[in-house]
């Protein structure tokens, strides 16, 4: 029976990279932000490639939860679903995601907020996922790893992980080849340059975040979200 995995992640985190390492293992297919063309074409935002992204993806969230729950080609043991927080908007239905294996991929706000604000000046506490994400968790539950910690260790972190997950780990999800995947995104022309030329987690980086004065209230709005799952993560 496929573990289908749904990997919650705000933005400005190693999504990609951690989709990328489950598209490294044989046994699993991966699936990239399913909901965004459901985000954009409710709430109207701007992003770029935003007409291709609303032709590449159904709209309508039945239909995307219909897919993530339904049949999948080859029956694989894991389809790796990675998710936006934020793309979870208030009118889609709960019920389906019962049918789903959660975890959690979560960032200190500060380093998000400072990420955030070289790409998008003004940020939202909704932008940013925090409470959505804690939403997900306090109802459903899962296994929940700190970028930080992957990138710290990415041997241990992912073990860890897989054995919450009831999965095999394997080592081929700590290494890939450089270049784009079909699996990818429309958007990804966009945002996937750095993950495109890696082939690999990225070493650890302990500089402090610069966060801008202004913006230093959405982190401290940002922080008992982040605590409270922090407080859960996978030992």
């Amino acid at each position: 029976m496929t573990v289908r995995v749904a990997m919650w992640s705000g933005p400005r985190n190693i999504s990609t990279a951690m989709m990328r390492s489950f598209g490294a293992r044989a046994d699993t297919v991966v699936v990239d932000e399913p909901l965004y063309a459901h985000y954009l074409d409710v709430t109207g935002i701007e992003h770029p490639g935003r007409d291709a992204i609303l032709r590449s993806q159904p709209t309508g969230w039945p239909e995307v939860a219909a897919q993530l729950t339904g049949p999948l080609p080859g029956d694989p043991a894991v389809h790796y679903q990675k998710h936006m927080t934020h793309h979870l908007l208030p009118v889609i239905g709960r019920d389906w995601l019962g049918t789903l294996t959660h975890a959690f991929l979560i960032r200190d706000p500060a380093h998000v907020v400072a990420s955030y604000a070289r790409v998008r000046g003004e940020p939202t506490l909704e932008d940013l996922g925090y409470p959505q994400q804690a939403e997900i968790f306090r109802a459903y539950g899962g296994p929940v790893i700190d970028a930080a910690d992957v990138l710290r260790d990415p041997a241990g972190t992912l073990s860890r992980l897989c054995a919450a997950l009831g999965i095999p780990f394997d080592p081929a999800m700590l290494a890939w080849a450089p270049g784009p995947r079909p699996t990818d995104g429309v958007w990804a022309p966009h945002w996937y340059s750095a993950v495109e030329a890696s082939t690999g987690f990225a070493p650890y980086d302990p500089s402090p975040p610069d966060v801008p004065a202004r913006l230093r209230p959405l982190v401290e709005a940002a922080q008992p979200y982040y605590d409270e799952l922090a407080g859960s993560r996978t030992p």
